[in-house]
């Protein structure tokens, strides 16, 4: 039975509209321990606005990664019209957030709205892909926080579109890794803005290193949100593809089969994917049904969907399960409850460390629409034992009236509870320190893991991690995409509950299994593939 002292109850609100009560109460004996979060962005020393009109509307997003190998957390937001800017992590383990601007002109890019951390080129070390209003730019990370523009190098053409969503997979043998580029509204065509899409774009590895010409994946739709996803467990990724319905004509939701060594296509509805227009503007993965396949959560205007696959189907055919779930989101849940809400980046961890899932919801009008909600709170669902979702945005402090876009749910502070930093539109960036259960001494038991492999994909993208207890079996993906313009790699975060031992194990890119290993709670452990089937596990002081 886990252990949790202050509670939020299984009836308290399935569904986002409900009200907040002044006191947590349990419901026929099922509850859930509730974090409590202190906005600490005035101390923090990030100080970062995503300002600019049009062309920024969408997009606000960050980057978290280790840029100087210390075990803390750094970020590099997005500014939309004003520079970007690099933070370096200051704090200590434990400690208050703290972080400094790095001064790196390189990086100070103008027309930037969104970016990700991977380590592109295989050399240990973190790079950033920094997505544009105009040319994308690749930079390769050099250690201490130092980066040097890569696109030429690289052989990298960056474009000149209005880039809004990215995603990254290395494809079977492939040391250098595929990039999928996202694109939203062509302004400069004849009827701008109803109904002009940039093509997307993939870039695959060139023979001897860096990146071929990209290869078109067309008809674009606005897309808001990218993931390479291994829908189906057969080892191999595709590409999904969230869009913003063509800007409200015709558009719809895609999946693509990227095969090793062949052109990518559409999946089509002989093979199962049906239609779905949603405005669509980012992806949250994780297997929530607990069926060993990731379910995907959307954002969108006033209808965020969960779609789970059907079990019975031979293609990716897909229904929605979050009504039955309780993440509908789709009002905010506290204030003015008349509108519906506008739902951004969105991410699955376990912010309570009890073991199950939580899902955040970065939260935000597009700009004044008045059919929507002015005032909209960031969503926090908590997990329940039942596999459904509890609201507590209010109650654990994250709600907010600014409008929020990208976001990042990370241990900042290296003390085993993770923390949330949000990027809003023309406000500045907030971030909120995770401070345990309410009224309680027991935060609940933790486990960080980086799985390592040789090669050209160090970090092991693509793989699966699994993790059990006494109290059930955890999956996740390591991937990179999907949110909202955010995301980075970093250390992949469990909560254990109550548990302070767990077996571990990986499923390597590819499909191989690695062995269970034993694990200690409180730890941070790098798993290193072991081809002969004996991984091999480090403790990171």
């Amino acid at each position: 039975m886990r252990k949790a002292i202050a509670f939020l109850g299984l009836g308290l609100m399935l569904g986002s509209c409900a009200a907040v009560p002044s006191e947590p109460f349990d419901r026929q004996g099922l509850s859930v321990p509730l974090p409590k979060f202190a906005d600490e962005t005035a101390g923090s020393g990030l100080i970062q606005t995503y300002s600019g009109e049009r062309r920024y509307v969408v997009g606000g997003g960050l980057a978290h990664l280790d840029c100087n190998a210390d075990g803390m957390t750094d970020l590099y937001l997005a500014g939309g019209a004003a520079p970007a800017k690099l933070y370096r992590n200051t704090g200590t383990a434990g400690g208050p957030l703290a972080f400094v601007a790095q001064d790196d002109a390189a990086l100070a890019l103008d027309a930037v709205t969104g970016a990700y951390a991977l380590d592109i080129d295989g050399d240990g070390l973190q790079d950033l892909a920094v997505l544009r209003f105009g040319e994308n730019v690749l930079f390769r990370g050099l250690g201490d926080c130092r980066f040097e523009r890569a696109n030429e190098a690289w052989g990298f053409d960056g474009g000149a579109a209005w880039t809004t969503a990215f995603a990254a997979i290395w494809e079977e043998g492939a040391d250098w890794p595929t990039l999928a580029i996202g694109n939203y509204i062509d302004l400069d065509q004849p009827g701008a803005p109803w109904g002009t899409c940039f093509d997307n774009q993939l870039h695959r590895p060139a023979t001897g290193g860096g990146f071929a010409a990209p290869l078109a994946l067309a008809p674009g739709h606005c897309a808001l949100s990218i993931l390479f996803t291994d829908w189906n467990g057969d080892g191999r990724a595709d590409l999904r593809v969230s869009n913003d319905r063509q800007y409200y004509r015709g558009g719809e939701e895609q999946l693509w089969h990227v095969p090793p060594g062949a052109p990518p296509r559409a999946y089509t509805r002989e093979e199962g994917w049906a239609q779905l227009q949603v405005w669509g503007m980012g992806i949250a993965s994780h297997d929530v049904t607990g069926d060993g396949l990731p379910d995907y959560f959307l954002t969108s205007m006033a209808d965020n969907k969960l779609r789970t696959l059907d079990p019975d189907a031979a293609g990716p055919a897909y229904s929605d399960i979050a009504f039955g779930r309780g993440v509908t989101a789709h009002r905010p849940y506290q204030g003015d409850q008349s509108k519906p809400s506008t739902a951004w980046h969105a991410e699955f961890q376990d912010v309570n460390n009890d073991g199950l899932a939580d899902l955040f919801v970065a939260k935000g009008n597009v700009d004044a629409m008045a059919d929507f909600a002015m005032e909209d709170p960031n969503n926090l669902l908590l997990g329940l034992p039942d596999g459904s979702f509890v609201e507590a945005g209010g109650l654990s402090g994250l709600d907010s009236g600014a409008r929020g876009r990208g976001a990042a749910v990370a241990d900042l502070n290296a003390d085993g509870l993770l923390d949330v930093v949000v990027v809003n539109r023309n406000q500045p960036v907030q971030v909120w320190r995770n401070l345990g259960i309410d009224r309680s001494g027991d935060s609940g038991s933790w486990l960080r893991v980086k799985p390592r492999q040789p090669g050209g994909n160090r970090d092991a993208v693509g793989a699966w991690i699994e993790l059990r207890t006494p109290e059930g079996l955890q999956r996740r993906e390591v991937f990179v995409g999907g949110g909202h313009a955010s995301g980075g790699m970093d250390w992949q975060h469990f909560g254990l509950g109550g548990a302070q031992e767990a077996e571990l194990r990986v499923r390597w890119p590819g499909g191989t299994w690695g062995p269970w290993l034993a694990m200690s709670a409180g730890t941070s452990v790098e798993v290193s593939r072991d081809d002969s089937g004996g991984d091999r596990v480090a403790v990171s002081e």
